[in-house]
């Protein structure tokens, strides 16, 4: 015969109160983790930090600005929900929160871009060299007057004066804040933009085989290239990483 299990008062008792404890818990997250959007795939990600910037000199054409480029962290989301094919790592004294996604190629990028607009309202994109520029101009220093007038040597003169800054990588915030409230516009990750580099090929954006990265000076990187050291640019020093900053034509 079984045995019949009694359940007495002080255990109801006991179960409520785990009942209540559980339900307190679920609230107090609700209301203390980051905002999120729930996207058309029912993911919930986190969007990012969107400061306001006019893009272009002279006009009144408004774009949101990441104001961190995108995390390691980040990325990885990304990598976990099966459509970033790089699974990025950090090393042992760096923080993946805060620390920038690098070593990705143009393809990468893109892999990235169609996660996010996936999984939020859309909209989001890379930015054009011109409003780089633009946005990065208050931070980055003048350039230097030429050691060479010879076009062909644009690349000696930009090394050779140009200030060689360190490739270490390092987190978010140490380097300089933009007047509008973007962070490490001046460091040392090139950001990948939408602008093709065809180069005397001519070839048509949709089969374009380099694009500008900007950062201390715009270079043009082969799409599939990881690492900017190896992988070409157009004129002075390779870039040290490459990374990406995303913006938006409208607010969240």
């Amino acid at each position: 015969m079984i045995a019949a299990t009694l359940h007495r008062p002080a255990d109801r008792i006991v179960l409520l109160g785990l009942g209540a404890l559980v339900a307190a818990l679920v609230l107090l997250v609700a209301i203390f983790l980051p905002r999120v959007s729930v996207g058309p795939a029912g993911k919930d990600t986190p969007q990012p930090e969107l400061v306001p910037a006019v893009a272009e000199h002279g006009g009144q054409h408004v774009i949101y600005v990441m104001k961190h480029e995108v995390t390691v962290a980040e990325w990885n989301r990304c990598h976990a929900d099966g459509v970033c094919a790089l699974n990025l790592r950090t090393r042992p004294n760096q923080d993946a929160a805060t620390t920038p996604a690098t070593g990705l190629s143009y393809l990468d990028v893109g892999e990235y871009l169609a996660w996010i607009n996936a999984r939020s309202d859309g909209g989001y994109r890379l930015p054009r060299v011109a409003e780089w520029e633009h946005l990065a101009a208050p931070v980055l220093p003048e350039e230097p007057d030429p050691i060479f007038t010879d076009p062909d040597l644009t690349w000696a003169s930009t090394y050779l004066l140009g200030e060689q800054k360190s490739r270490a990588l390092r987190p978010q915030g140490s380097y300089t804040t933009s007047p509008d409230g973007i962070v490490d516009l001046d460091g040392n990750v090139w950001e990948w933009t939408q602008d093709c580099y065809a180069g005397a090929s001519g070839a048509s954006p949709s089969r374009c085989p380099a694009y500008f990265v900007a950062g201390e000076h715009l270079a043009a990187v082969p799409f599939l290239v990881r690492d900017p050291a190896r992988g070409g640019c157009a004129v002075g020093s390779p870039p040290a990483h490459l990374g990406l900053r995303l913006v938006r034509d409208t607010p969240l």
